[in-house]
């Protein structure tokens, strides 16, 4: 019985740790690139599940109304991409007009210009669409799952894990890779002498506040499937969680950011199964703070001082 437990609840710390994780690249990417914290990522989660919900019930009502037969998975791969793109598209306007004016300014202004959009973000959903919680069709995912012993992993968890597994493998690859991920990796070390050397700063930081919303929407998609809803201020527990996860885990470090989401989870889903829902946090905060004693850096984050 102890190990059903244990097994269950780790399978629910992962699949959430997933989610986490998917958020927490957004916090990383940013921060390697622009050493800021975009705190308006949370409302990039908010966003896709928002417009991943309009987007389904679109398409639900197209392919009802004209009987194309799009079937289920082609729905949801659709959704995800247009919700991905709209997200990502949200993420580069927002670099624009908020951050890009603010660039040489000091990073307060920054950090109190992300707080801005944040909550500007939030009141125009609030105000604008509703401020009750929306049902999310997730009863079009088959019930039941697969029971290993006492553990049973249903098929949206089965579905989760492995498309952000998918994702996070893709996004590592891309980024450890390809021209543009290795210009990524340079700009974070260096942006002055990245820039010296031909790498187009500009648009390195655009791709990034595409890449890292597109994600976050993804995340926001999964979080009503697996919760059944939505709401306006969905995106603040959870932003605030994924960016510890991108803290413990080392930020600017893109591996450090999945390895510390997979741990926040576990430890979520370990907290509320064996003491109580409501310790939840306070153990996830607590080992933040650990972390942040013994390994300022992270887990896999560089311990350096920095010269200003």
């Amino acid at each position: 019985m102890a190990l059903d437990i244990f097994g269950q609840q780790l399978v629910n710390g992962i699949t959430l740790g997933g989610m986490y994780a998917l958020i927490a690249l957004g916090y990383t990417l940013v921060y390697g690139i622009m050493l800021m914290i975009n705190f308006a990522h949370a409302e990039m989660f908010m966003g896709g599940a928002f417009v991943g919900l309009f987007t389904f019930t679109f398409l639900s009502q197209f392919d009802a109304l004209t009987g194309s037969g799009l079937g289920i998975i082609v729905l949801f791969l659709l959704t995800f991409l247009i919700a991905g793109i709209s997200i990502g598209i949200l993420g580069v306007l927002i670099e624009r007009i908020a951050y890009r004016p603010l660039r040489n300014a000091p990073r307060l202004a920054a950090l109190i210009s992300a707080i801005a959009v944040s909550i500007l973000l939030q009141q125009v959903v609030l105000l604008w669409i509703t401020a009750r919680s929306l049902p999310f069709p997730n009863y079009l995912i088959p019930s039941g799952g697969l029971s290993f012993g006492g553990v049973t992993i249903t098929y949206l968890q089965i579905i989760m894990l492995v498309t952000t597994v998918l994702l996070l493998v893709v996004l590592d690859t891309w980024v450890s890779k390809t021209r543009m991920g290795k210009a990524m990796r340079a700009t974070s070390q260096d942006r002055d002498a990245a820039g010296l050397m031909g790498i187009d700063i500009n648009k390195v930081i655009m791709v990034a506040f595409f890449v890292g919303p597109a994600l976050g929407a993804a995340a926001g998609i999964f979080s009503g499937l697996y919760y059944g809803s939505i709401k306006f201020d969905m995106g603040f527990i959870p932003g605030i969680k994924s960016f510890t996860a991108a803290v413990v885990g080392g930020i600017g470090n893109l591996r450090g950011a999945m390895l510390g989401g997979f741990l926040i989870g576990i430890l979520e889903a370990m907290a509320a199964g064996y003491i109580s829902s409501g310790y939840r946090d306070v153990i996830v905060f607590g080992v933040l703070l650990l972390v942040l004693t013994f390994r300022p850096g992270g887990l896999l984050g560089r311990s350096t001082v920095e010269k200003v």
